[in-house]
């Protein structure tokens, strides 16, 4: 299956198309870009294979899915440090002196997230980094370069993903 995300201006009323399904999510602050770098609250241009599930095992089951799930604990992150190659982009165990982001969140975004192989084969640093679906702020607020959707969509999403599937990231002109 390929997942559909389309961006036009406003990254907070971007659609998510899943198996005839019309959803609102939200992406990167900067809107949808070709040429992703680290830090620069984009979301990339192009089609992402998606790599696996994560989920808070302390709020939530493990989703329906054929993804393979990993549980989040307090000691699992992802390394956006350019400057540690052997690391960057990939998770991580914590404590990691590499700056990186801290995937057991208190606000729940992060409580149910995909994997997207966005810059991973193999990854470049500078290039961006943890590319994910994850759950949205209750107004659809922008991310750093993630999609968001509300988790209710996103479990549902995430109970049609196979192995093999694909998210294709596109800006659209008004």
């Amino acid at each position: 299956m390929e997942i559909q995300v389309l961006v036009a201006d406003d990254p907070m009323r971007a659609r998510l198309f899943a198996q005839g399904r019309e959803l609102r999510c939200c992406v990167g602050a900067a809107g949808a870009v070709v040429d992703k770098r680290e830090g620069d609250c984009a979301t990339p241009i192009g089609c992402w294979p998606v790599r696996g599930l994560y989920y808070r095992e302390d709020r939530m089951e493990r989703p329906a899915s054929g993804l393979a799930a990993t549980g989040i604990d307090p000691d699992l992150g992802w390394c956006d440090d350019p400057s540690d190659p052997s690391n960057y982009n990939r998770p991580i165990t914590l404590p990691c002196v590499s700056r990186h982001e801290r995937l057991w969140r208190e606000d729940g975004l992060y409580d149910l997230l995909v994997d997207l192989g966005y810059n991973d084969a193999p990854a470049v640093p500078g290039r961006g980094s943890a590319i994910f679906i994850h759950v949205a702020r209750p107004d659809y607020g922008p991310t750093a370069g993630c999609v968001a959707l509300a988790l209710r969509d996103l479990v549902d999403v995430v109970g049609m993903m196979q192995p093999g599937d694909a998210v294709r990231i596109t800006r659209i002109y008004p």
